[in-house]
């Protein structure tokens, strides 16, 4: 399992990306509205997976 955690943390690495970069390379705002959801989405989508995950273990444990 220890090796999982250390794989995962490996490829975030790899994966991560210079959004300031991308800010100042944008062609229009636009772009720049993309790139800033497209930066949040993985965390609102770990957030709600959360709740869900709260809400089951709340309403199984009732």
């Amino acid at each position: 399992m220890h090796i999982l955690n250390i794989m995962a943390l490996f490829i975030a690495l790899l994966q991560q990306v210079d959004i300031e970069k991308k800010m100042q390379n944008a062609p229009d705002k636009g772009y720049e509205i993309g790139v800033f959801i497209s930066s949040m989405l993985p965390f609102v989508i770990l957030v709600a997976l959360a709740y869900l995950m709260y809400r089951y273990n709340k309403k199984r444990n009732q």
